[in-house]
């Protein structure tokens, strides 16, 4: 019966690709390699034994999967016959070269090929034997809960690796030394009478005098290679489900953000709202216009964390039409851009509640005019943003100076989740009075999205190519004074 390929795991429900590492019982029950490792080899339904799931890749045309992994490991199988050879060949070279300078110093002029065959025969026959025992190791794997069971096994297994290997060297013409013909001999080739002859002896006295070295300096280290190897992606593979993990929690926390941001300045236009529909009715129902426009732009970019710095004073200033309406010649707002940034990329809704504090706990409790300054340049490698207001400060307005609100709480959450310690937020007094809040991220020009949010900003592209842009043909604020920095 084929073997069911499952798309994620049924712990955790995280995505296993068909070519991925996973972990299935007798029943097909799949898990991933982290939950595996956290169940330590058992299947929690049916309580058998978690094995490593074959890796699968399609073909070419699309058919049938096809097994690539299985025993190995994920390794390329010719890797393994690749590396094993290379390996003992250098181990019987570097042996041919001690064993040649021992026999010299002992007295006994042996050549160095007849040298060099004895290694070999000796060495160079773990060569194939190697991947098999690789790929045993794989399969059988010692962990937590089937150690001692597993470690029996490994002992069979380490048996037949020497009775296997000692078959082998016996058929080479330098399996055994025979002191009375001065030379090597083969254990089934008598090479006096040129005819084959088992010589039983010789495979016996190779067992007993090797079956140890066999399993200590070949079986164990091999198995331990691969065991180590098993940890290490086992290790990545956790390692990789960790950050993907962090990665999906820190999309979520930032949506979560943003989502706070949206009905909190939603609520306080709606508020100004219901404050004029008794006092000016024509008034409540251009808020009311102004307001279904900023609703538009905002879903429109719903699913965006980072966006433009032209796009969000786009934003800010379809939000400051509607606090135009209510404050009429009582709001002025200067705009200090300089050119070079408009293209930098900003975290979305980042100046509308920065705006929108300074309205509310600046402009609002001034009985005469006001002012709000929005200032963006480049500080060599990160992106400065200021938004600054004349009202009465800080302790008057009973604020803290480290924006306790929820809007400016928000930001600073959002900021430190996406740039951590790249960037700063101050709000503080300002020296002509007021209060300024500082920015200060990286500056970047690329978008800096993960894959879904790129999926996401392509299918949206086209509405907001569209959009008017502030200095571009849309209608001015009366009473906006604008005066581009430096680049």
């Amino acid at each position: 019966m084929p073997l069911q390929i499952k798309t994620r795991c049924e712990k955790c429900a995280a995505p296993l690709p068909a070519d991925g590492t996973a972990y299935i019982c007798s029943y097909e029950c799949t898990f991933c390699s982290v939950c595996s490792s956290e169940l330590q080899g058992k299947c929690p339904n049916c309580t058998g034994e978690l094995v490593r799931r074959p890796r699968r890749i399609l073909t070419v045309a699309g058919g049938e999967n096809a097994d690539t992994g299985g025993a190995w490991g994920g390794s390329s199988p010719w890797l393994i016959w690749a590396v094993s050879f290379g390996v003992w060949m250098l181990v019987a070279v570097a042996a041919s070269g001690e064993s040649y300078e021992y026999w010299l110093s002992r007295g006994y002029p042996m050549s160095f090929a007849t040298v060099f065959g004895s290694e070999l025969s000796q060495i160079l026959t773990y060569a194939p034997l190697t991947p098999l025992a690789f790929a045993l190791a794989m399969r059988f794997s010692l962990k937590t809960g089937n150690w001692g069971r597993r470690s029996l096994v490994h002992v069979v297994f380490a048996v037949a690796f020497s009775v296997v290997h000692i078959t082998l060297r016996g058929v080479t013409p330098f399996a055994a030394w025979d002191p009375k013909l001065g030379s090597f001999v083969s254990g089934i080739w008598d090479s006096q009478a040129h005819i084959f002859e088992f010589k039983w002896h010789i495979f016996e006295n190779l067992f007993l005098s090797n079956v140890v070295e066999d399993i200590t300096g070949a079986y164990v280290p091999i198995v331990l290679v691969a065991h180590a190897l098993s940890y290490y992606r086992r290790l990545r593979d956790r390692e990789l489900h960790f950050t993907k993990l962090e990665m999906q929690l820190a999309k979520s926390h930032l949506q979560a953000l943003k989502s706070h941001l949206q009905p909190h300045f939603l609520f306080n236009t709606m508020h100004s709202i219901s404050a004029l529909m008794l006092t000016d009715v024509g008034a409540a129902d251009k808020m009311m216009t102004r307001l279904s426009d900023l609703l538009r732009m905002s879903l429109e970019s719903s699913g965006i964390q980072i966006t433009s710095l032209n796009r969000e004073l786009e934003f800010v200033a379809s939000y400051l039409e509607i606090e135009k309406v209510r404050f009429a010649e009582r709001l002025n707002v200067v705009l200090d851009i300089a050119e070079d940034t408009l293209d930098a990329q900003v975290p979305s809704l980042l100046l509308q509640p920065l705006v929108e504090n300074a309205i509310r706990h600046g402009i609002s409790r001034l009985s005469s005019s006001g002012n709000v300054w929005i200032t963006a340049n480049r500080d060599g490698s990160d992106l400065c943003l200021r938004v600054r207001d004349n009202g009465p400060g800080l302790v008057t307005a009973a604020n803290a100076p480290s924006g306790t609100g929820l809007g400016l709480h928000t930001t600073r959450e959002r900021l430190q989740t996406l740039y951590g310690n790249e960037q700063s937020f101050e709000i503080h007094n300002a020296p002509g009075g007021g209060v300024e809040v500082c920015v200060r991220i990286p500056f970047r020009t690329e978008p800096q999205l993960s894959i879904d949010e790129v999926v996401f900003e392509r299918t949206t592209n086209s509405s907001q190519d569209t959009a008017i842009a502030p200095n571009s043909g849309g209608a001015k604020p009366a009473h906006w004074s604008i005066s581009k920095g430096l680049s």
